[in-house]
Order: C-alpha cells, then sequence, then structure tokens
C-alpha cells in the first residue's frame, strides 16, 4: 500500500504531480505518443488533472518499443 493515498500531505501531491510532468517533458511512457481521447500531441499532459487516459496508455503499450540503457547510450555516440 502506498503510504500518501493513506496520508494525504502536500508533499506526496508535489512529488506525484512532479513525476508526471518529468515524463512528460522527456517524452517517456505513456507521453511518448499523443493522447486519442483530449487529443493533446506527445509530450504533453492529458487534459485530465494527475491521469493519462487510459486511450493513451493503450496506445503507448500497442507501440513500446523495448529500450534499454546500451540502446540509449550507443544512440548518443553516434
Amino acid at each position: 500500500m502506498i503510504l500518501s493515498s493513506v496520508i494525504p500531505s502536500p508533499a506526496a501531491d508535489a512529488a506525484h504531480d512532479a513525476a508526471h510532468e518529468t515524463a512528460a517533458r522527456f517524452r517517456q511512457g505513456s507521453y511518448s505518443v499523443e493522447c486519442p481521447t483530449c487529443h493533446v500531441p506527445a509530450g504533453v499532459l492529458c487534459l485530465a488533472r494527475r491521469s493519462v487516459h487510459t486511450a493513451r496508455r493503450d496506445l503507448h503499450r500497442q507501440n513500446a518499443k523495448p529500450t534499454g540503457l546500451v540502446q540509449l547510450l550507443m544512440g548518443r555516440a553516434r
């Protein structure tokens, strides 16, 4: 069980928001594709606060390409 769900705090809220902002900024995970529900482009938060629409998450899972640390480092070396 996540402690922040049991004991809500402003610090936990800020950390959750920061995690979503960081993922969107670097186009990671579900934020690497545009949202078919709210029609925002990749790299932009969904219009639903603190949430990723299910359709966006499913679209990312369908098109997900496994990327490990080695592939990321090799891509930068070129």
